[in-house]
């Protein structure tokens, strides 16, 4: 079977490539190699599928429906493996082979609903069920554990909205209250806890184990709070074509905060950081039009 890459991974790993990076001009190789390895049988690669990695819908040796998935470096796949590895299928999808056995950058998980996310649900129902799987996810961190934390992450991602903000004046005002923002939230964070760390609704699939369960985790420890930040500006296409989508806005991070007993300014602060740090992102990249939509949203809060 070719393992031909769609094209929205294609592009989305455009944007982030370094130079020289020929991970995708490898992955066919690789994805016919790990096939082989696990005497899988193919039924199809995933399509539109994600944007850091290729999703091969397979059944095992024994029929077990599965999903292989290929991940490039950069996404830290070893890290979700470790996260999905630490949460045992509690709240997530679980992995189908021991930790140590996976090659670097593959995956072999359970089969959920590819095709099925709370995001399918009216509004009210799917952030209710998001933030029920969410609050399952934030545990205690394994000991010892080499995940990155929000200070780092977020410290890189500080660097790059500086240098947005000097290339691109218009938005300097809302990068310097992101920053500013994230400082006073990093002084004192109430809890640690491993994280999903890119967490929204199409990250929730259904599943015949359970009725929600979370993929794709780009797994960090730090307060819950940042976790919550990314759900809170899903579907921010409809909440701005809408004439209170900044009271909307507002409310929802009200009803989030007191639903998972979350600090609401906490809540607002990270949401404003990572929704502008999205924002500067997707300028730097050329996509107008998602930047123009974030960069509005960070305004409400």
């Amino acid at each position: 079977m070719a393992f031909e890459p769609p094209q929205r991974l294609v592009r989305a790993l455009g944007e982030t490539a370094p130079e020289g990076d020929d991970w995708l001009e490898r992955l066919p190789e690789a994805a016919r190699g790990a096939v082989a390895e696990r005497e899988l049988t193919v039924e199809r690669v995933q399509v539109p599928g994600g944007r850091s990695s290729l999703v091969v819908l397979v059944r095992t040796a024994g029929g077990t429906p599965a999903v292989l998935k290929l991940a490039p470096h950069r996404a830290r796949p070893e890290s979700e493996r470790a996260a999905l590895a630490h949460w045992d299928g509690r709240g997530a999808v679980q992995l189908l082979e021991p930790p140590s056995a996976g090659s670097e950058g593959v995956l072999l998980l359970e089969r959920l609903h590819p095709d099925v996310s709370v995001r399918s649900l009216p509004e009210a129902k799917a952030l209710l069920e998001a933030a029920g799987t969410l609050r399952r996810l934030w545990v205690e961190p394994p000991g010892g554990h080499d995940f990155e934390t929000v200070a780092e992450r977020t410290g890189r991602q500080a660097r790059a909205m500086r240098a947005g903000a000097q290339a691109d004046p218009e938005v300097a005002a809302l990068v310097a209250a992101a920053l500013e923002a994230r400082e006073d939230l990093l002084a004192a964070p109430p809890e640690h806890r491993l994280l999903h760390g890119t967490f929204r609704q199409s990250k929730v699939l259904a599943g015949d184990r359970m009725p929600w369960l979370a993929v794709g985790p780009d797994p960090v420890v730090g307060e819950c709070a940042f976790d919550l930040a990314r759900l809170v500006r899903d579907r921010v296409e409809d909440l701005i074509a809408q004439p209170s989508g900044a009271t909307t806005t507002r409310r929802r991070v009200k009803r989030l905060a007191e639903s998972l007993e979350v600090d609401r300014e906490r809540l607002a602060g990270w949401t404003l950081f990572r929704a502008v740090e999205s924002g500067v992102r997707a300028r730097r990249v050329g996509r107008e039009r998602d930047a123009e939509l974030l960069l509005e949203f960070a305004t409400w809060l």
